[in-house]
């Protein structure tokens, strides 16, 4: 299944302003916004934590790259151009869990 189709299959996230990412120490290490560009990632990271009980895991981590689909591939042959796919490479080879936080889109 391509990303795109993938996306089709996740949860909603227009309720989220972002996601944070936090480590062990609850620092957060990154930020993924809703915004154009990051929209795919924040469903993406934010379906992961829901299946996993709120944490990207590095099994979380492993499923995400098959999520990214074609993307994943382009983010091995271009480190650096997809740092949220690069992150998940990173994750899914490690041991550690991350914390999703997420941030509530203000009220209309």
């Amino acid at each position: 299944m391509n990303f795109a189709d993938r996306l089709k299959q996740l949860p909603a996230t227009s309720h989220l302003a972002a996601l944070q990412l936090l480590d062990a120490q609850g620092q957060v290490v990154a930020t993924i916004e809703n915004r154009p560009g990051q929209t795919g990632s924040l469903a993406v990271y934010a379906a992961l934590a829901a299946q996993h009980g709120g944490r990207i895991t590095p099994e979380a981590a492993a499923l995400g790259l098959q999520w990214y689909a074609e993307h994943t591939a382009d983010a091995h042959a271009h480190p650096g151009k997809h740092p949220n796919i690069d992150r998940l490479v990173a994750w899914a080879q490690g041991s550690a869990s991350h914390q999703v936080r997420l941030v509530e889109a203000p009220k209309a």
